[in-house]
């Protein structure tokens, strides 16, 4: 089930990444547009952009420096911590995730069209349901004797 779901998530990535290229938007990798998902409205650390993304702080760092020369995301101070800084959109980067956002939509409902309306909405409501914490399984013992 691990690699269906990553083949479905590639078939967004690929079908977003080249309806924004089609569009003359510049083009993004896969994670500078989780960035703009993760943030929010009044601004995120590049740790806690991190932690979101379950990637390292210098992954998280190249991407939202990779925007930042784009122009599509700014750095301001922030008032909780003067050792930090907050990452939030620009006006511009703003009307790129409105685009996508939009682009996005157009997908998902090509993908309802293909696999039907109810399974759409029964893959909705699959992936929407609480999952609970990961569960932490012992992995079967190989090699010892008197089993099976």
């Amino acid at each position: 089930m691990p690699l269906l779901l990553a083949d479905a998530k590639r078939w967004f990535d690929d079908s977003l990444m080249a309806s924004m290229r089609a569009a003359g938007e510049q083009p993004l990798t896969v994670a500078q547009g989780q960035i703009f998902a993760r943030l929010d409205a009044e601004g995120t650390t590049v740790a806690e952009l991190s932690r979101r993304l379950g990637v390292t702080r210098q992954t998280a760092h190249q991407a939202v420096h990779g925007l930042l020369t784009l122009g599509l995301l700014e750095q301001i101070p922030d008032p909780a911590s003067a050792r930090n800084r907050l990452i939030r959109t620009t006006a511009e980067g703003a009307r790129v995730h409105r685009r996508a956002q939009a682009a996005l939509a157009v997908i998902e409902g090509v993908l309802s069209d293909r696999i039907g309306r109810d399974n759409a909405a029964a893959l909705r409501h699959a992936l929407t349901a609480p999952r609970g914490e990961p569960p932490l399984v012992e992995a079967p013992r190989e090699g010892r004797g008197g089993e099976a």
